[in-house]
């Protein structure tokens, strides 16, 4: 099976200023201590966590960057993109309320590596809480500006905030928004499973939504595909396959399981699914979307 994988990081945090890497003290983070992952992650390392694996393409993500030099990782992985041919596409960073931005994105439309730009809105801890970033005015006309330069919005967000997004896509319906991590379903309970699905139901109404099913470790726990198998499985019945795309996370998600674990379980849950889901959930889907 050809992989595309949807969603990853290439970092060295020696050379380059990202302060959630470098400094101390660590940062409160989902999965727990993350200290094994603050060094440099490279397309070396990447091929040797992905041995096992036809691995065709890459799509990197961002990884907080020293916000003070907004173009700075984009440049930085345009030039590793036409040093290595990876990442075959890149998911900038860009500050939708900043008064930079449309500096920033002119900067990125001299960039072809870059295809799709993220900021994480901010967002409540609980379902219950305020309105999150994602209703603020200056966010959302940062993400209206996104049509004129032909990119794509990468959503991180916590799934209780998924109708804001539903409200937020009808500025910029040409915009399209693909949903990270699952709509990060972190609390497994009964009641907190049946909100996510829920939400990720309406926000799949959108037609200009997709997701990536990435980033579904829990605190402290290995990757278990006895944890997973039903999110992954929820995912690909809401959005369909050629809506939905597997991706590592890598390095971060090797906190909680290898890269081998994780596809491992991918395949496992869809072993009995038509090859063409298949080739889209692993490959084609990314490969559309992404370009």
């Amino acid at each position: 099976m050809k992989i595309i994988d949807a969603h990853h990081h290439f970092w060295d945090p020696i050379a380059n200023y990202h302060p959630w890497l470098r400094d101390e003290p660590m940062i409160p983070f989902r999965y727990g201590d993350y200290s094994s992952i603050r060094k440099p992650f490279m397309p070396d390392d990447y091929d040797a966590a992905t041995k096992n694996w036809d691995v065709v393409a890459t799509v990197t993500m961002e990884g907080e960057w020293d916000e003070n030099d907004p173009t700075g990782e984009a440049l930085w992985m345009q030039a590793l993109s036409d040093e290595t041919k990876r990442p075959a596409a890149h998911v900038a960073q860009a500050w939708l309320d900043r008064d930079d931005l449309a500096d920033v994105l002119k900067a990125y439309d001299r960039l072809p590596v870059v295809k799709s730009v993220r900021h994480k809105p901010r967002a409540n801890s609980r379902p219950d809480g305020p309105s999150g970033g994602m209703m603020d005015k200056a966010f959302r006309d940062g993400f209206r500006r996104l049509a004129d330069h032909g990119l794509m919005f990468d959503l991180q967000t916590p799934w209780w905030h998924l109708d804001e997004a539903i409200d937020m896509a009808d500025l910029a319906p040409d915009v399209p928004i693909v949903l990270n991590h699952a709509g990060l379903p972190s609390d497994r309970t009964a009641a907190g499973l049946a909100g996510w699905e829920a939400a990720l139901r309406r926000f799949a109404n959108l037609p200009q939504s997709s997701i990536k099913i990435s980033g579904l470790g829990l605190p402290d726990q290995p990757w278990l595909i006895e944890d997973n198998q039903s999110i992954i499985r929820t995912c690909i019945d809401v959005f369909g396959p050629e809506r939905a795309m597997f991706a590592s996370n890598f390095p971060v998600d090797g906190v909680c399981g290898s890269f081998d674990t994780i596809y491992s379980g991918f395949s496992a849950v869809t072993q009995s699914d038509p090859e063409a889901a298949r080739q889209a959930l692993f490959h084609d889907t990314a490969c559309r979307i992404y370009g």
